[in-house]
């Protein structure tokens, strides 16, 4: 008898489980598990998901250039956190005739603009480089291949230089096996690495770190800073953040996030992305409360995008109406050898040098 109860009870438990649950299942890919994508990502999970009557599976990545192509081709992927300097990049690859490129970016929409992503190259405490300008020819750790670091790497360089980072140069790995060889064998000049602060990896850092490492500065008036702010944006990084890093405030750069999904004509899928956007908007202060500090940088906002950047209709209904304050798979295509690849399409994996 109690064997029979117990049965009872567990089935009626898991009946009770899947009954509670109606909604739809997505992927959203972020970033590293180290970075600020994967907490935007959770953030989203814990409190926009359930009230839109979802469930959000929250992956880590190589980053945003990889975002792109898993948003494009990966099943069940609905959602990615794509910086705008790789999005533009598609876009420019894709106008100058790369098909695999127009491919994979022109079914892609834009949901809302995010916050601004601080960029940090980091040197050894006693290297001789204080300013970003001053990496020409240096030894950099530009991030994983395919990630959005490695492309903000190479757009930087050729912005401030006119030319690409030097292959010899530059080698590609995570952030943490960069850093090592960075205090350690010393086969690295700068590593570079793109997160929003406060950043996990840094916060992290222990007090002797100022004894290991320090970031570079970005100087406005220097020559090569009139080109790279047309891309990017002037920002502090606060020693707030990094009490252990900085004694003071430092200028740098930034680059912009967006949330971005697929052009979906499902009417399912259409209604449910429709649900989590009224969501966040009616969760938007708890967000700014208890999630990421990034948050609070966000605006329920649909600026004006760039030529080739388009918004997702039905969520940008949604958030037109909360502005107004109405409401509280296909195969990718093979890449091809070319002898022409540059450096930038070789970063998003468009192309592969023979």
């Amino acid at each position: 008898m109690n064997k029979l109860l117990l049965r009872a009870l567990t089935m009626a438990t898991f009946l009770l489980h899947v009954a509670s649950f109606a909604g739809a299942e997505y992927k959203i890919v972020t970033a590293s598990e180290r970075g600020t994508y994967i907490k935007i990502g959770q953030d989203l999970a814990q409190f926009v998901a359930p009230s839109a009557d979802l469930k959000f599976e929250v992956l880590p990545s190589a980053g945003s250039a990889a975002n792109v192509r898993r948003l494009r081709y990966d099943a069940g992927v609905k959602l990615a956190l794509v910086q705008s300097d790789v999005y533009q990049a598609f876009l420019d690859i894709a106008a100058g005739g790369n098909v695999e490129a127009k491919d994979m970016i022109r079914p892609l929409r834009v949901i809302m603009p995010l916050y601004n992503e601080e960029i940090y190259f980091i040197v050894r405490a006693d290297s001789e480089l204080n300013y970003i300008h001053e990496i020409k020819n240096a030894k950099i750790g530009a991030g994983e291949s395919g990630s959005g670091t490695a492309l903000t790497s190479a757009t930087l360089y050729r912005l401030m230089f006119g030319e690409p980072m030097p292959p010899s140069n530059t080698t590609y790995l995570s952030n943490e096996d960069a850093l090592i060889k960075l205090v350690t064998d010393k086969s690295m000049d700068v590593v570079a690495v793109v997160a929003g602060q406060p950043a996990k990896l840094l916060v992290d850092m222990k007090p002797e770190s100022r004894k290991l490492i320090k970031l570079l500065k970005f100087d406005p008036n220097h020559a090569t800073s009139a080109s790279v702010l047309k891309t990017y944006f002037a920002a502090d990084v606060l020693s707030k953040n990094y009490p252990n890093l900085l004694a003071s405030d430092i200028p740098g750069l930034a680059v912009k996030a967006f949330l971005v999904t697929y052009d979906f004509q499902f009417k399912d899928t259409e209604t449910h992305l429709r649900n989590m956007t009224r969501s966040l908007c009616q969760n938007f202060s708890t967000l700014q409360e208890k999630g990421h500090p990034k948050w609070r940088e966000v605006q329920m906002a649909l600026p004006d995008l760039g030529r080739g950047w388009f918004y997702y209709p039905p969520t940008t209904r949604e958030i037109r109406s909360c502005i107004a304050g109405k409401t509280q798979q296909a195969l990718p295509v093979k890449m091809k050898p070319s002898k022409n690849c540059s450096q930038q399409e070789q970063v998003l994996g468009l192309c592969t040098p023979v």
